[in-house]
């Protein structure tokens, strides 16, 4: 038991970001990993150019890194915003021309997990307006996800950090993705469980795992206190994964940690290289 029983996989959206988004890949290679997921590269618009996706396509294939996690569009991520997809007007807009274009790059590469980041409650609009709008989208993205063979990922963030996230609890997250599954009957929509969100907000992280680890799709780390690479908080993330594998979890654990001053590769030390490939 332990990290080397896990497959990890490195997040280059905020792990390499010291270098372009085409160069991640052949850098998480040469790290060690074999496994990469990303938050969705271009944030200023939900369909880039098909040279720009090709580019990125090429550049995972040619490091050998296989994408195992991708969110779809959502609005500018880093920064204020925290998903589209229940965001009247034009950002729901941009999300549903996003729905395919990620679902068919996702295809290209073999990622089987497609992120769907709820959003924020916006001033003025009803909050069951926005939930609404979000189950409308929600389930457009689980049947498109559904057709190139994927999951669809509902995310629990932290309240402290996204303070107009309404999804800042895991049964919060798990009521959407039940809805979700209840309306397509497609049984393909799926909780991230992301330690450090749920950490920030309080939760008892292994009743977490007990009561949800049938429902879980992905696996997000950081340590608490910062954000940073395991061992550099409280968090005892080598038990809480090992409880999540005895509670029957065998899926991908993503490694969404600020790599602090050091460059991204340096921030690895905790994992041995006979650990990052994943088998």
């Amino acid at each position: 038991m332990g990290y080397p029983d896990q497959r990890f996989d490195v997040n280059l959206s905020i792990l390499f970001t010291e270098l372009p988004l085409l160069e991640r890949p052949a850098a998480a290679a040469a790290a060690g990993f074999t496994a990469v997921e990303l938050w969705w590269p271009w944030i200023e618009t939900p369909t880039p150019p098909r040279a720009e996706l090709d580019a990125l396509k090429k550049a995972l294939d040619d490091a050998g890194t296989q994408l195992v996690g991708l969110n779809f569009y959502a609005g500018q991520l880093p920064g204020p915003d925290r998903g589209a997809l229940s965001v009247p007007g034009e950002e729901s807009d941009r999300f549903r021309a996003n729905i395919e274009v990620a679902a068919d790059f996702a295809a290209s590469v073999g990622c089987t997990a497609l992120n769907a980041l709820y959003g924020n409650r916006v001033e003025g609009a009803d909050p069951q307006v926005q939930d609404a709008l979000a189950l409308e989208n929600l389930v457009l993205a689980a049947r498109a996800a559904d057709r190139v063979g994927a999951t669809l990922l509902v995310e629990t963030l932290n309240k402290p950090e996204s303070p107009l996230y309404p999804l800042v609890s895991a049964p919060a997250a798990i009521e959407v993705v039940d809805k979700v599954n209840a309306a397509t009957g497609l049984g393909n929509t799926k909780f991230l469980l992301d330690l450090y969100h749920l950490s920030m907000n309080g939760e008892d992280l292994s009743q977490v795992i007990k009561a949800y680890a049938a429902k879980t799709g992905h696996v997000q780390i950081a340590d608490n206190p910062g954000r940073g690479a395991p061992g550099t908080g409280d968090l005892p993330l080598e038990r809480l994964l090992d409880e999540l594998k005895d509670a029957g979890y065998a899926g991908w654990v993503g490694l969404e940690y600020k790599p602090g001053e050091r460059p991204s590769a340096d921030s690895f030390d905790w994992l041995p290289p006979s650990a990052r490939a994943a088998g």
